[in-house]
């Protein structure tokens, strides 16, 4: 694929990310598996409707989108290999999401109506649990994130860097005299007081 069709990946990519990142960070702090409510009222523990203790949220998912959704906004300002890494941090936080929310809400489903059990009272009687529509929003937020981060990793190199004059102050690049496009008007001042004139070729 020629370069220029590469760069035009990068607005669409970005968005996706930061989108399937941010999505992933709501439903992750919601209850994605809960107690029906129709048998907490047959079970006569009305008042544990909508509680804490009838619930089950996946913090661990909310805390990894929150990684993946800071990796983008790192990625839009950074360069080089360090975009690379923050790249691929990205889709390693993408894809813990994704484990988390696969393993807790389908794997690991019963240890939890387990838990559920004993913290409203039922000796460890089987409950019903039901997946909250956060569930499937948390799902598949996160497979948007993996596969952003993924096409960002394969692609990044080719994506458009943010211009030097936006580095910190004392780094130790220094615009060349010879393209004022690259300095600002203090730079312009610096090398005027420098004795370099900034039109000389």
């Amino acid at each position: 694929m020629p370069d220029h069709d590469l760069r035009k990946t990068f607005g669409p990519t970005v968005l996706l990310g930061l989108a399937g990142s941010g999505f992933a960070a709501v439903a992750g702090h919601r209850a994605l598996l809960a107690v029906p409510d129709e048998f907490l009222k047959t079970a006569g523990l009305v008042g544990f409707t909508g509680q804490d203790d009838s619930v089950v949220e996946f913090p661990l998912a909310g805390a990894l989108a929150l990684v993946a959704l800071a990796c983008w906004g790192v990625l839009l300002v950074t360069r080089g290999v360090v975009r690379r890494i923050v790249a691929a941090l990205a889709a390693v936080a993408a894809a813990g999401i994704l484990a988390v929310v696969v393993i807790g809400g389908f794997v690991q489903d019963d240890d939890a109506a387990a838990d559920l059990s004993t913290r409203l009272g039922l000796g460890g009687a089987t409950v019903p649990l039901e997946r909250s529509p956060w569930l499937w929003v948390a799902l598949a937020s996160a497979l948007l994130a993996l596969i952003a981060a993924v096409v960002a990793v394969r692609y990044v190199g080719s994506w458009p860097e943010m211009g030097t004059r936006y580095d910190a102050p004392g780094t130790d690049h220094v615009p060349a005299a010879s393209d004022p496009e690259e300095q600002t008007n203090i730079d312009l001042w610096k090398s005027l007081d420098e004795g370099t004139d900034p039109t000389d070729a």
